[in-house]
């Protein structure tokens, strides 16, 4: 009896309980390695929601400065019409403005060429009003201080006659002459033309309501048989651009400006003073804010600056488009 209780004694002293000091210091272990559990799971967190920010924006960015690039590339081409188009190139006549017309500055500044002045198919201007042009929707305002961008070309990809769409607008032309018209009315006669499709494109930057915030949206404007616009890239916040003139007819740019500080001859070709290039700048910002974060960047946009101090992130875009159609008689397509 002795001797098991002996055993049970020696039994419950091998199995005594951890102290409190002990729990302490387990519990200040544990909780230390929690936190740094913690600490870099929020680490990984905000680092992951920062990259994510910052691809949204590359992708945006990219994008908008590749689309303004391909259009300004291909503005002024008129098929197989070696020349300046105008009216006398449409063999006296063109057809009447389509619905909802963006008209800019100038005599001759519609979406067809008009019998006085000079047909301007490239032009810009900084929104200083809501709706420069007489065409944006009251819905969606011009940004104030961003630019906008209009230009006329035909579409680089022949059309045959069984695919002259009745909602379109079509250039057929040779390499002397051409005509306007409108899908719907009979194909024009003109000796060995092809046809084309003829685009007038406005470029500009409007603000939407999303998810609780007023978002930047890049709006593009499209010809069928109205002028129509829609929303293209979000998170576009400025689009400016900067139109380098040749003033001494060399092939080379003298000088680059702004909308704001080009002469209205400055916008029509003839010899001096031709536009053969455009700098193209691309402000992308967040869609959504970040509270943690202050942007107190400067942002140089050509001849202007940026200084937002807010809790957006943004990137800024720039390219410079050669305008070969400026200066050479067959276009690049």
């Amino acid at each position: 009896m002795i001797k098991l209780t002996q055993a049970i004694g020696i039994n419950n002293k091998n199995h005594q309980g951890y102290t409190i000091v002990e729990l302490l210091v387990s519990m200040a272990i544990g909780l230390l390695l929690l936190a740094g559990v913690l600490s870099i799971f929020v680490g990984m967190r905000v680092t992951s929601e920062e990259t994510s920010s910052y691809g949204e924006l590359q992708e945006n960015g990219r994008f908008a400065i590749s689309l303004l690039t391909e259009d300004l590339l291909r503005q002024d081409f008129w098929g197989d019409y070696t020349g300046t188009l105008n009216i006398s190139a449409l063999n006296g006549q063109a057809p009447g403005a389509p619905a909802n017309e963006c008209v800019g500055e100038g005599v001759n500044n519609g979406t067809f060429p008009a019998a006085a002045g000079h047909f301007r198919t490239l032009w810009g201007q900084t929104a200083a009003t809501a709706d420069p042009l007489g065409c944006f929707a009251a819905s969606a305002p011009a940004f104030i201080g961003s630019d906008i961008l209009q230009l006329k070309r035909t579409i680089s990809d022949e059309v045959l006659p069984a695919q002259v769409s009745p909602n379109n607008y079509y250039l057929i032309t040779n390499i002397n002459d051409g005509e306007i018209f409108l899908g719907n009315a009979a194909i024009p006669t003109i000796d060995n033309a092809k046809i084309w499709q003829y685009q007038h494109h406005v470029y500009y930057v409007t603000e939407q309501a999303q998810g609780g915030y007023d978002v930047p949206v890049l709006m593009q404007g499209r010809l069928t048989t109205t002028m129509s616009f829609a929303p293209i890239i979000d998170g576009i916040e400025y689009i400016r651009f900067m139109y380098g003139l040749d003033t001494d007819n060399d092939g080379i740019v003298n000088n680059f400006l702004s909308a704001g500080n080009m002469n209205q001859n400055d916008w029509d070709r003839s010899g001096n003073n031709s536009i053969i290039a455009v700098k193209i700048y691309v402000l992308a910002r967040s869609i959504s804010p970040d509270n943690d974060y202050t942007n107190d960047n400067t942002y140089t946009l050509g001849d202007i600056q940026i200084t937002p101090n807010d809790n957006f992130r943004r990137l800024l875009f720039t390219s410079t488009v050669t305008l070969f159609n400026a200066r050479v008689d067959s276009w690049p397509r």
